[in-house]
């Protein structure tokens, strides 16, 4: 007799702007064909490159205002003038389905995940140091230098929530950063508790 599947696993990223965020979680879809990455809703405006309903579902303010009046989200956070937020409906029927669902969102919306799902699992993705994170959003060329020093100082506070999070991966190298996450996917996997509900379920159909 077939096991019945377990649901997926929550799996919340988040991390400082700059950090790396959106490099790890595509490196990581590219290595893990079970991992569904849950595309936020945001009211900022796109990037060169972005895609409608790849990278972000780029909403007004009002029509996002709409979708947090009528509970449509799993979280939202307002983020240096711009709201971000996650559609609850397909995260929910994605982990029904078995498979993981990862969320790359700003640390105020994954406190907010955790607190309604607090068997998510929390990854803070940290600087090698506040210089380099500095270098990478200088990088971007896409910042003004007064935009820069409030990513700075929004960054610090945000370093100092770290211990709010199950686990912490320091993004120095993309290779290295993936496997460590990899590793602890695999470990809450196996988790006594997943695996007990698992067996039970098993031999009540035997």
């Amino acid at each position: 007799m077939k096991m019945e599947n377990d649901s997926g696993l929550l799996l919340v990223l988040s991390g400082p702007s700059g950090v790396g965020k959106g490099t790890i979680c595509k490196a990581l879809r590219e290595r893990m064909t079970n991992l569904v990455y849950s595309v936020s809703a945001t009211t900022r405006a796109p990037r060169a490159g972005e895609i409608e309903g790849v990278n972000y579902f780029f909403k007004s303010r009002a029509e996002f205002e709409r979708m947090i009046a009528e509970n449509e989200l799993l979280e939202w956070a307002e983020y240096v003038g711009n709201y971000y937020g996650t559609p609850r409906r397909f995260v929910e029927e994605t982990l029904a389905s078995g498979r993981d669902v990862i969320l790359e969102i700003e640390v105020q919306g994954a406190l907010q995940v955790k607190e309604k799902f607090p068997e998510g699992i929390f990854l803070f993705l940290a600087p090698p140091d506040l210089a380099e994170l500095q270098n990478r959003i200088v990088g971007r060329g896409t910042e003004s230098e007064e935009s820069i020093r409030n990513r700075m100082e929004v960054a610090k506070a945000e370093i100092e929530l770290m211990d709010k999070y199950d686990y912490v991966v320091v993004n120095d190298v993309v290779d290295c950063a993936c496997e460590k996450i990899e590793a602890i996917i695999m470990a809450e996997h196996l988790r006594k508790e997943r695996q007990i509900h698992k067996f039970r379920k098993w031999l009540k159909e035997v």
